[in-house]
């Protein structure tokens, strides 16, 4: 191989490899957010409550399923 064409593999080699480390530490932000996320709203009055009443529609929903895809409008 030419070794111009080697140099231009190595730089998108190097150009992948930049954008995979900032995909995972994307992730890795998301993550951290997600559960703090989550941490604060279990804090919340009435989290339990609420979880009780999506656990009941998510029952709900699969039992009237029917292999008929619904559509949530709320």
């Amino acid at each position: 191989m030419k070794e111009s064409t080697l140099l231009e593999m190595q730089n998108k080699i190097s150009a992948l490899t930049n954008v995979m480390q900032q995909i995972i530490s994307e992730t890795m932000h998301l993550r951290e957010l997600s559960v703090g996320t989550l941490e604060t709203v279990k804090l919340m009055p009435d989290y339990d409550k609420a979880i009780e009443l999506l656990k009941k529609e998510v029952i709900t929903k699969k039992e009237n399923k029917d292999g008929v895809v619904e559509q949530d409008t709320k």
